[in-house]
């Protein structure tokens, strides 16, 4: 089914539920190498009267380079049928598994920059607008020191969703 492009203000979706339950793929690079992982941590708003996608990288992430060097990335949503592929994706590195071979994801260029996978129900291009490491000593509840034993605390990327793509 081909996409169709969706105002991202119309979305039936719960955030808590889109992000936090059913996770996503965050994907950032070219067609010809790009990387993607699974996360469930995140969030959809209004930030300086633009409509953003909140995603949190950490350094020892291999797609965390792919992030750096890209001015897009994008967050595709899936049903529960592709659960198998998003679990190999959180558990398994680009580094060294070939994430779309195992787990029969078809990568597609929605826009130069910007991978998608044809099997996403709902598909979010962003463009970066801001980064930012996390700083541990801003966190103002020390339960939260319990989310990083290694302290490799996560880089938050900002982005515009500058396009939202619905099956």
């Amino acid at each position: 089914m081909p996409f169709r492009s969706v105002d991202p203000k119309t979305l039936p979706d719960n955030p808590f539920d889109l992000i936090g339950r059913q996770w996503m793929l965050v994907t950032a690079g070219t067609l010809s190498g790009f990387n993607t992982m699974t996360a469930s941590w995140g969030a959809l708003g209004v930030l300086w009267n633009r409509d953003c996608a909140f995603v949190v990288v950490r350094p020892t992430r291999f797609t965390y380079q792919f992030m750096e060097r890209s001015t897009h990335f994008v967050l595709c949503f899936f049903g529960e049928e592709h659960r198998a592929a998003l679990e190999f994706c959180g558990n398994h590195s680009g580094r060294t598994a070939d994430k779309c071979a195992a787990t029969g994801l078809r990568p597609l260029e929605i826009s130069p920059g910007c991978v998608a996978f044809e099997q996403a129900r709902l598909v979010m291009e962003c463009r970066k607008i801001y980064s930012q490491d996390l700083d541990p000593e801003r966190f103002l509840d020390a339960a939260i020191h319990e989310n990083y034993p290694a302290r490799d605390y996560h880089r938050m990327y900002v982005g515009e969703i500058v396009r939202c793509l619905g099956q």
